[in-house]
């Protein structure tokens, strides 16, 4: 039995335990959690009667910490870790089982063990509080820069268009009166340049919502056929296949009949871009009860990590320079939105890129 001298060490310790963890929490550097955890697994070791002897382990979340590689079988008191009141881990403490037993315990032990979980798990909950406001407050600025780029792009698409259709006017006037060989090619290169600027400056319109919408009943799967029959040859030439799929034969939806086309065009031929030879495009189309789910997959190289969230900003693109102007993504964005829609990527399975747009029925 312990004396009162050996219970007011004990004391002194839990105390000096529960002062520690509450300073390692205050200054938890959330980017090196796992090094505040091993801390505090430290510091409860010490805390417990026979510290020498004794083993703590901790796992929760993603985070599995011993305060020895090798723990031999243990008596053990054990505490669980809740996280918003869902357990999440737990601590164990123990002493080796051959020379150890229950009664070894104190039953103050049992209330630090208790204390610390609560703590952690406060931690924790701080931890996820702290990373849900981070991924807010990245969603809050990306939609102001959406906000403040498209008002920009609108004024810059209104102001190039006069210059451009000019431009391409008097290059196809001149090309009409020439007769010099070298001369009509340069001026075919004129009006190539302006058509290119002129389709960009109609991405930029698409992309700020400034073309006007021409709302209609539409059936999808006659449009989805004749966007696959005009990249047919593409097909072909890249040697990929595809496959289209519907569950029902008439699916219906609200919606602009052109920008459903671009929607579609832009990111099949996406998928084209980055699919290897023999590969195939899976589209599916699903009628659900509230919208339509349409899913595009490629085998491609997919997206990485880092670049997940850049996808739908203008101007971004992983295509060489010169093969893209970054503003698929956008304009398909801004049309799904300008539907009262949702588009997101996923990870294709084994590899490759998943894109699904829902479009609201009505």
């Amino acid at each position: 039995m312990a004396t009162t001298g050996e219970k007011l060490k004990e004391r002194i310790k839990e105390l000096t335990c529960l002062y520690e963890v509450t300073s390692i929490i205050v200054n938890c550097d959330y980017n090196q959690l796992e090094t505040s955890l091993e801390a505090i697994v430290d510091c409860l070791k010490k805390a417990m009667r026979y510290d020498q002897y004794a083993f703590v382990s901790l796992s929760c979340d993603q985070y599995h910490i011993s305060s020895d590689q090798n723990i031999p079988e243990l008596v053990s008191l054990k505490s669980s870790i809740k996280v918003f009141n869902e357990v999440d881990g737990h601590i164990i403490v123990g002493y080796p089982k051959d020379n150890y037993s229950s009664r070894d315990f104190l039953k103050e032990e049992l209330t630090l063990l208790k204390n610390v979980s609560l703590a952690i798990g406060n931690l924790l909950e701080k931890k996820q509080i702290r990373e849900n406001e981070l991924a807010i407050k990245r969603q809050v600025e990306r939609a102001d820069r959406l906000n403040i780029l498209g008002e920009i792009t609108a004024g810059i698409a209104h102001e190039l268009n006069t210059p451009l259709a000019n431009i391409l006017g008097f290059a196809e006037l001149l090309r009409n009166n020439m007769t010099e060989e070298n001369a009509i090619r340069d001026l075919d290169k004129i009006v190539d340049s302006a058509i290119f600027s002129r389709e960009v400056v109609k991405k930029l319109m698409f992309f700020t919502c400034e073309m006007p919408q021409q709302m209609a009943e539409l059936t999808i799967n006659p449009i989805i056929k004749n966007v696959l029959n005009l990249l047919d040859p593409s097909f072909k030439k890249n040697r990929v296949k595809y496959i289209l799929s519907f569950n029902n034969d008439a699916i219906q939806l609200k919606a602009d009949s052109i920008q459903l086309t671009q929607v579609l065009f832009n990111l099949i031929m996406n998928a084209l871009y980055f699919s290897p030879p023999n590969a195939t495009i899976t589209i599916k189309v699903k009628e659900l009860t509230n919208d339509v789910k349409i899913s595009i997959s490629d085998e491609g190289s997919g997206i990485s990590k880092i670049n997940e969230e850049k996808i739908f900003q203008p101007f971004f693109t992983t295509k060489p320079v010169g093969e893209g102007s970054g503003l698929g993504l956008s304009v398909v964005h801004g049309i799904v939105k300008s539907h009262k829609g949702q588009i997101v990527y996923t990870p294709n399975t084994p590899k490759g890129a998943t894109f699904v747009v829902h479009f609201p029925k009505l």
